[in-house]
């Protein structure tokens, strides 16, 4: 059975097509069971839609939800069309989140650090002139706060969890082993899975999210495994979905899953 979790279109601004063309994507690429997932608004801001590029206002949160519960009943019998939403995760702002996603009735939430030590992880100017010891202590934040979004209880995926690489490729050789492995643990402690989000193939790293090494450690603690395209163009739907599979059978995975009604759903690899 086919799946992806993990799918934009353009309330948030930076993605094309509306709801429905990625539904029918995914039907087209025989996908049975497809998660509509757009970007949370900045919930903390004063202002409706403080980054018109980057996230929904919070005026359109009711009219997204409303929009995939209708699909959801139209397309019954065609696909199971899931009301998914990516949050970002900020410490400060955790509380507020959970509480506005709590009044609607959400398939499951992807929860991404886009931000960490006050950089977008996307800015590839954070990482000019630093030395070694620094960029070490960057890489250990950035998967505290991974580690810190899976205690949270907000979260039934987390999103991406190396994307910080996606125009830094190097970031991969920065030494920092036990950081990564800690992460994992807490994330399998907590009953969270993590996605491959192939996504980053179209980034500057040419790389899947997360890397190998990263599955191979996840799949020695025992982390649950998702699919998400993280498609923001409808073309992209399910992309590499059976690549990913086998690359998990390799690996030594025997099932990934998704969540329906915040309930895990395994697959059969």
């Amino acid at each position: 059975m086919k799946f992806d979790l993990h799918t934009h279109h353009y309330r948030c601004g930076h993605a094309d097509g509306d709801i429905r063309d990625y539904i029918e994507a995914a039907i087209a690429a025989d996908i049975q069971v497809i998660g509509i997932s757009d970007h949370t608004p900045f919930f903390s801001s004063d202002v409706d839609q403080a980054f018109p590029k980057i996230a929904m206002g919070k005026s359109e949160l009711q009219h997204y939800v409303q929009e995939v519960l209708d699909l959801k009943k139209e397309y019954e019998g065609k696909i199971d069309v899931l009301l998914g939403i990516e949050s970002d995760y900020f410490p400060d702002h955790a509380k507020l989140y959970h509480e506005i996603l709590s009044q609607y009735p959400f398939d499951y939430i992807i929860g991404s650090v886009h931000y960490s030590s006050g950089y977008s992880i996307f800015d590839r100017s954070r990482w000019k002139g630093m030395n070694n010891a620094d960029q070490i202590a960057t890489k250990e934040e950035y998967f505290r706060m991974i580690a810190e979004s899976a205690r949270s209880g907000m979260f039934q995926i987390l999103g991406h969890i190396d994307a910080i690489k996606s125009n830094y490729p190097d970031f991969t050789q920065i030494e920092a082993p036990q950081a990564i492995d800690r992460t994992l643990q807490v994330i399998a402690e907590c009953g969270v899975a993590i996605e491959v989000n192939t996504s980053g193939k179209i980034k500057v790293c040419g790389l899947w999210h997360p890397v190998d090494e990263i599955l191979e450690r996840a799949h020695h603690f025992g982390v649950d495994i998702s699919f998400g395209s993280d498609s923001h163009i409808p073309q992209r739907v399910g992309d590499d979905f059976d690549k990913v599979a086998q690359k998990l059978r390799d690996i030594g995975f025997t099932e990934w899953v998704y969540y329906k009604q915040k309930q895990r759903q395994a697959v059969a690899l």
